[in-house]
């Protein structure tokens, strides 16, 4: 795994070998920042990333300098893995990591960030519930771009919420925002 551009593109970040979960590949991670790129100053923007897995998702951004990135993890070893990476390859910048169920930080926690990604596993049962959750949250930036990474077993389009999805192998990317 490695962070793609920004101030450590091409850095490696090897995960321990207890690792299950997947990692989004370079090529649908390259692909989502263009996107993100060519609709945001990425510098201005308060990430959140759900399911944060590896951590892959925040180390683009963090890479990339935004104003700050919170991952929020359910595994201790996840969390503790995307921490010390954080704190070893970015330090002095504002990272957080939080060890909780992304679910239940959806519900309770205000949700004032610009940009919300979450990566769930693919055969979560309630996967479908994230983009009602999120824009339920009374404490939603109303100005949030949401992206949801998922599989074909998914179709999010009659959300109301819903702006496109993107495709990329095996891979997709929902977008929604409320405005």
């Amino acid at each position: 795994m490695r962070i793609i551009r920004g101030t450590h593109r091409s850095r490696q970040i090897r995960p321990p070998k207890f690792f299950k979960a997947r990692p989004t590949t370079d090529f649908a991670k390259e692909s989502l920042f263009n996107i993100i790129e060519n609709n945001f100053d990425i510098e201005d923007l308060r990430v959140l990333d759900l399911f944060s897995g590896t951590g892959s998702i925040s180390y683009e951004f963090a890479s990339r300098e935004c104003r700050s990135v919170t991952a929020v993890e359910l595994s201790k070893k996840y969390a503790a893995f995307i921490e010390k990476t954080a704190k070893t390859i970015f330090k002095n910048y504002p990272f957080y990591v939080i060890t909780t169920n992304a679910m239940k930080f959806m519900k309770n926690r205000a949700l004032d960030y610009d940009l919300i990604f979450a990566d769930p596993p693919f055969d979560m049962e309630n996967l479908h519930e994230i983009p009602d959750i999120i824009f339920n949250n009374d404490n939603l930036n109303p100005e949030a771009m949401v992206i949801v990474e998922h599989s074909s077993k998914n179709d999010f389009s009659e959300h109301k919420h819903f702006q496109q999805v993107r495709i990329y192998g095996r891979v997709l990317f929902s977008f929604f925002q409320k405005n």
